[in-house]
């Protein structure tokens, strides 16, 4: 006959409590996995732009009118949360208004059909109607925004001059009459830019031009910038022909073709009379 031990219940027993707590400890661990993941992913959806539109009570009540403009105009492209549309817009979150309103005010977007670049035409929208939707699309996602006020008061001619020399002119040209550029896209004269136009173009560098952030340009050297531009815009050639202000390739070609013309004319003139 086979006695069992008295402590043999008590350690299979022993046993069974240790294999439930092991999983009590890992069921506690996947519910703290699990929490932390929710937290993680409920902070990510409350502070991260563009997650979701929203509500038309948030708006202030120019980003209201910007909206429904832009569903009315924009949302085909750029889609219902200004998030894209692939193969027709890009995401409009993080871009800013000083993106927006350069786009809009210059008469770049809306686009009728996607090409290398966009051109300058006349704006379907007035400027305050611009500056609504880019009310509504800094409401959703935030960005650069253009400063009010007179954007060149206070602007250093000399100094914007040689800052446009040194930034600007390898694609503007050195008196901001715009250049080809590779892909079939160019570089515009900016003989009809605004101030807000210029500001916000060297904030959200749109399409090929490089962006020129505050750390890069400030707010002093692009007051300079558009000084000069505008002093630029306003030039007459008071100094003679300006042969287009194309630079010094077009003068040095006017000169060759005068002066050759002019020395065979002269050598003819004096055989004649000899």
């Amino acid at each position: 006959m086979t006695v069992v031990p008295p402590d043999r219940p008590r350690g299979r027993f022993v046993r069974w409590l240790g294999v439930t707590a092991r999983t009590r400890r890992r069921l506690g661990k996947a519910a703290r996995l699990v929490a932390a993941l929710a937290l993680v992913g409920g902070i990510y959806t409350a502070f991260a732009p563009g997650i979701e539109a929203q509500e038309t009570g948030d708006l202030s009540a120019a980003a209201q009118a910007g909206r429904e403009l832009y569903e009315n105009s924009c949302v085909t492209c750029h889609g219902e949360n200004a998030q894209g549309v692939p193969d027709r817009g890009p995401s409009l979150i993080g871009v800013g208004a000083a993106a927006v309103e350069f786009q809009v005010t210059s008469g770049r977007m809306p686009m009728a059909r996607q090409e290398a670049q966009a051109e300058r035409k006349p704006p379907m929208f007035t400027d305050e109607e611009a500056r609504q939707i880019a009310a509504y699309i800094q409401e959703l996602g935030g960005g650069p925004v253009i400063p009010e006020g007179d954007l060149a008061a206070g602007g250093d001619l000399a100094e914007g001059g040689q800052l446009f020399r040194l930034n600007c002119a390898q694609c503007h040209q050195y008196a901001g009459s715009g250049g080809a550029l590779s892909s079939g896209a160019y570089a515009p004269d900016l003989y009809e830019a605004t101030q807000r136009q210029i500001y916000g173009a060297m904030l959200s560098g749109p399409q090929n031009m490089p962006v020129f952030s505050d750390s890069q340009l400030s707010p002093q050297d692009k007051a300079d910038i558009i000084a000069y531009i505008q002093f630029m815009q306003n030039e007459q050639d008071p100094g003679g022909w300006g042969i287009g202000r194309l630079g010094p390739s077009t003068e040095a070609l006017v000169i060759f073709l005068v002066g050759m013309v002019s020395l065979v004319f002269a050598t003819l003139w004096i055989a004649g009379k000899s």
